[in-house]
């Protein structure tokens, strides 16, 4: 799941790479010129979760309720353009993250009965193709990415995804597209996504910002530096477990997750961003499944209570500083 929603917005941030050299430019140079792009070269967040209850199903068994007493999760990333051309850019973007979690099991009668303590590494690798064409006398993007993911004892699953994006409008005020991302995955159940981004800025500074199914956010300007945005995005969280039934059998657990809050951007000078977001993590559900099964082909699923999160970052971008020249 991460790595559709980085390639959409990776497919994205350069749609309008390739106007640069037509006709439209100088009607989009302010867009690439932004101090906060959708993707950054370089990327670091900590993620802080409060304590959370969750009731869980074990082969359709109902097991007594658990607490994740802490979670904390360290992510870096990186996003490279290898080769870039006017009518194509090869990419590479490159993730690791660190989670630690505290789990506490109560039965029926609430005294403790379990209690664990584990830290879990994932990684993910890919590398993404984008081609820029027409159609119907409007600009097209087509993409295909390579991606491999894994943990520290192994690389795991390899997968493929394109995509085809339309470009419905791109001025100075208002920005749209709409398109289909195709995942070669047999572990996931929607292969199909249609996707949608619009971004309007609106006479009193306000922006709407939406990407679909990625986020929805509501942004503002604040001074020369700062902008503060209001909304939700959805992410996941993906990590693979190894001899947890006495067998040599691989498993993943991938989580569903949809943050709702408040994120504050400032701009540093010298290509650095600072990020601050906060506020209510609705946890989908969370399954394990073998991983030469589907993730509706599950063995364990949790359903968390609502939790709260706190997330800082830092970025690096180097083009934020010579586009802002432009």
């Amino acid at each position: 799941m991460k790595a559709k929603f980085s390639l959409l917005a990776t497919v994205i941030s350069t749609i309008f790479f390739s106007q640069v050299k037509d006709s439209t430019s100088t009607k989009t140079m302010s867009y690439i010129a932004e101090k906060f792009p959708i993707t950054r070269a370089l990327n670091v967040e900590y993620n802080q979760l409060t304590p959370y209850n969750f009731s869980s199903t074990l082969r359709g068994q109902e097991l007594p309720e658990a607490k994740v007493k802490n979670f904390y999760r360290a992510k870096m990333s990186a996003n490279i353009n290898l080769i870039t051309k006017q009518k194509f850019v090869l990419s590479t973007n490159l993730n690791y993250r660190y989670m630690s979690a505290n789990t506490e099991m109560n039965d029926p009668a609430g005294s403790v009965f379990f209690r664990s303590k584990e830290d879990y590494h994932y990684h993910s690798e890919s590398l993404s193709l984008t081609y820029f064409s027409k159609l119907f006398n409007r600009m097209m993007i087509y993409s295909a990415s390579a991606s491999v993911d894994g943990s520290e004892q192994h690389f795991e699953r390899l997968r493929g995804i394109a995509t085809a994006t339309m470009v419905l409008r791109a001025n100075a005020k208002t920005k749209m597209t709409v398109g289909l991302l195709v995942a070669i995955d047999p572990s996931v159940q929607t292969p199909v996504i249609p996707t949608f981004t619009y971004e309007h800025k609106f006479n009193n500074g306000l922006i709407a910002d939406i990407i679909l199914p990625k986020s929805v956010y509501l942004r503002k300007r604040i001074a020369e530096n700062g902008r503060l945005s209001i909304g939700s995005e959805l992410d996941g969280t993906s990590l693979y477990l190894y001899n947890i039934d006495s067998t040599d059998k691989k498993y993943e657990f991938r989580q569903i997750e949809i943050n709702s809050g408040l994120m504050y951007e400032h701009y540093l000078g010298n290509s650095f961003v600072a990020t601050f977001k906060g506020g209510a993590k609705s946890i989908v559900e969370g399954r394990l499944f073998e991983k030469s099964e589907s993730y509706g082909s599950y063995i364990f699923q949790a359903k968390p209570q609502t939790t709260f999160y706190v997330n800082v970052g830092l970025s690096f971008d180097p083009f934020i500083k010579k586009t802002a020249q432009q």
